[in-house]
């Protein structure tokens, strides 16, 4: 079994990673500055072979202290929300994730250098893809289309700059993932002073579905949405993500390479909107909504490949998004209930 450093442990996606790899034997170092939702605890915390560390992602010497016996990194450390956090924070996203990355990659060459490092698991974005104008998106598209328009997407594009330019120079192996619209729970009200509303109802600041969830808790009727709702979208589940992860990470055909991580079903906002409405207020009362003005960067298609991860790791997102919403929505409920949304 290896030993994994994992930056950005106690985040969204962070956190179902962390839990995969304790799962399957390994040691885990998660270090975490709270930067976006302050102090969050998970059921792992205790495991005998994990160990929590607050910090920041910028420091490299941390980081280099950090990667000292470890096997694997995964660089998961980043800002990062749903579509109005990186709208409001366009400039400190891009700023504090370049740091972040300038920093990790710089503790990790030293480590693959003078340690046992042997490779880096860098968290990408499907909005790499985000300039598109054919789907599906397979890997290799991000280099042959339009690049990103958004801060946020130029950015992730930029890590996997990172990755590669790392081993050009320095010999550094790599695997790329780039997870789509991760859904599940632990999303929190994000930290700052951005506050943006949706009807009656002030966002979280997270992603779709659990901004959607505490709008229809909250009772707001009709329930606003970005734009017309035809934005399509490939909901995936934070453990199915993390298993991907955990696959990219410890096959060796993944060895430099890049994959697609998500479900194959696709599904717009007003789909997903009727269905959590019908869940939330059963069978009788209307579905009502109304239509706000979409985001600059709102992407009105983000339709992975998903053929290679499936053929060259063996991973294929299993979990249904009724049962994605089934667990979040009872999360998303509480969280309203004690004022934590």
């Amino acid at each position: 079994m290896a030993k994994v450093l994992v930056t950005g442990s106690a985040g969204f996606i962070g956190g179902y990673v962390v839990a995969e790899l304790l799962e399957r034997g390994h040691e885990v170092v998660g270090v975490d500055n709270f930067s976006k939702y302050g102090p969050v605890s998970h059921s792992h915390e205790g495991h005998p072979r994990f160990r929590f560390v607050e910090g920041d992602a910028r420091d490299t010497d941390l980081l280099t202290e950090l990667l000292d016996g470890c096997d694997h990194l995964v660089a998961g450390a980043a800002m990062i929300g749903g579509i109005s956090y990186f709208h409001a924070y366009a400039y400190d996203l891009l700023a504090t994730n370049e740091r972040i990355m300038a920093a990790t990659c710089d503790a990790a060459i030293r480590a693959h250098r003078d340690g046992r490092l042997s490779k880096v698991t860098y968290l990408s974005s499907s909005m790499v893809f985000e300039s598109t104008e054919h789907w599906p998106s397979r890997e290799g598209d991000e280099r042959r289309v339009p690049p990103p328009l958004s801060s946020y997407g130029f950015q992730k594009l930029a890590v996997e700059y990172y990755a590669r330019a790392a081993w050009d120079q320095y010999g550094l192996p790599y695997t790329i993932v780039r997870p789509f619209n991760c859904v599940g729970v632990g999303e929190g009200r994000a930290l700052g002073q951005a506050e943006v509303l949706s009807g009656n109802v002030k966002l979280a600041m997270s992603h779709v579905v659990p901004d959607l969830v505490q709008k229809i808790v909250k009772g707001q009727d009709p329930l606003h949405i970005l734009g017309e709702g035809d934005q399509v979208r490939h909901y995936t589940y934070g453990g199915d993500l993390a298993r991907g992860i955990a696959l990219a990470i410890e096959h060796p055909a993944a060895r430099n390479e890049d994959f697609n991580l998500s479900t194959a079903e696709s599904t717009t906002v007003l789909e997903l909107a009727e269905l959590i409405w019908r869940k939330i207020k059963g069978p009788d009362v209307p579905f009502r909504h109304v239509s706000d003005e979409p985001f600059q960067y709102d992407v009105r298609k983000r339709v992975p490949d998903t053929t290679k991860a499936a053929e060259v790791l063996g991973f294929t997102a299993t979990t249904s998004l009724d049962e994605m919403l089934d667990e979040v929505i009872p999360w998303v409920t509480r969280a309203v209930a004690e004022g934590r949304l």
